[in-house]
């Protein structure tokens, strides 16, 4: 008889000190397929090396970039999904700045909270389009001039991958588009980012925008 392969689910941690926010994540996620939510206190969700994200609720608290910054520093590897007051786009690119890969106001709803840990989980940041336009061109304008790295080789189907990023499609987008099943294209992002040297999607759009890369770009077929 073939033995059954046990699926181990992404596991999140979850901090908040607001019982019905809490409630509202765990609803989000409880028939979920391949992620489960893990609350405790922030110490101890940091403490747990079998957590790679966490949902982290600031609410109002004033010292949120405080707390943002302590957590980047005990756990740099760790992912961040900051849910926090409502703000201007200056408040909500800075905490993307500081290392949250997503950014959730008191009005987003469960489905919402779902599908932006969907898109951390996949190596992508969720925020408008224009916020990252924004951070793109401020990476962009504080870029120093170096010696241009040769530029990596990419195969066809790569580049295909490369221009769908570039067009903001999630993984599933560029599944649909391309007639492939939806882990072949983390694998194609995945080499992506291995040639390039970046660990997530709005650096290798940087890379793509900067330098050697534009031409590697201009030859997708």
């Amino acid at each position: 008889m073939q033995a059954v392969r046990s699926y181990q689910p992404t596991r999140v941690g979850l901090f908040s000190n607001e019982p019905i926010r809490r409630t509202g994540v765990h609803s989000a996620f409880e028939d979920h397929p391949t992620i489960e939510i893990v609350a405790g206190e922030i110490e101890t969700l940091l403490g747990d090396t079998s957590l790679a994200y966490l949902i982290l609720d600031v609410g109002s608290d004033p010292g949120w970039m405080e707390t943002q910054g302590m957590v980047r520093r005990i756990r740099p590897d760790i992912r961040q999904a900051l849910l926090g007051p409502s703000g201007a786009e200056e408040f909500i690119l800075r905490a993307i700045t500081a290392g949250a890969r997503a950014y959730l106001d008191p009005s987003c709803g469960p489905q919402v909270v779902r599908q932006a840990m969907e898109v951390v989980i996949e190596g992508s940041i969720w925020a408008p389009r224009r916020l990252i336009s924004k951070l793109l061109d401020g990476f962009m304008s504080q870029s120093v001039p170096m010696m241009e790295p040769a530029a990596p080789t990419f195969s066809p189907r790569e580049r295909q991958v490369l221009d769908l990023i570039m067009n903001a499609c999630s993984n599933r987008e560029i599944a649909d588009e391309l007639g492939i099943e939806e882990r072949t294209v983390k694998a194609y992002v995945a080499s992506l980012m291995r040639k390039t040297g970046v660990d997530n999607r709005v650096s290798l759009s940087v890379r793509v925008t900067q330098g050697s890369l534009r031409e590697q770009r201009s030859l997708a077929i």
